[in-house]
């Protein structure tokens, strides 16, 4: 059984997919970009700007659930420069002080919207 979580705190999903599902005990959730939720426009200013808003677009939906990041057990991570790493993963590590989950982080060609990162997450709802 699953279900589709949807908030208005983070963007809509801009294609046939969903923000997250629940199912079996897990949330997982869609790959999020630098998308202001309020105006639906791509937050520039460097890949730092971009990752806190990737990340706080994600803790939008986790607390949907009533979940932190905390209860995420895997995230994957997309770049569009893998130069970008290490600030990126500054404002990561901020997110993700104690426990972190396993991580895949890998470069691509391309993201939508030529944004810099997308992040995804699966997360667990006991802890």
């Amino acid at each position: 059984m699953k279900a589709v979580v949807n908030t208005d705190f983070a963007p809509q999903a801009i294609g046939p997919y969903s923000q997250a599902i629940k199912a079996n005990g897990f949330l997982f959730v869609s790959g999020q970009i630098p998308l202001d939720p309020m105006t639906g426009q791509i937050v520039y200013g460097g890949i730092e700007s971009q990752t806190y808003q990737v990340l706080n677009n994600l803790k939008a939906i986790l607390e949907k659930e009533g979940l932190r990041f905390e209860h995420v057990v895997k995230t994957s991570v997309f770049l569009k420069d893998m130069e970008d790493f290490a600030a990126m993963n500054k404002v990561y590590a901020e997110y993700f002080k104690t426990e972190p989950p396993a991580r895949a982080c890998v470069q691509v060609a391309r993201l939508p919207r030529d944004v810099s990162v997308e992040i995804e997450v699966i997360a667990v709802y006991e802890k």
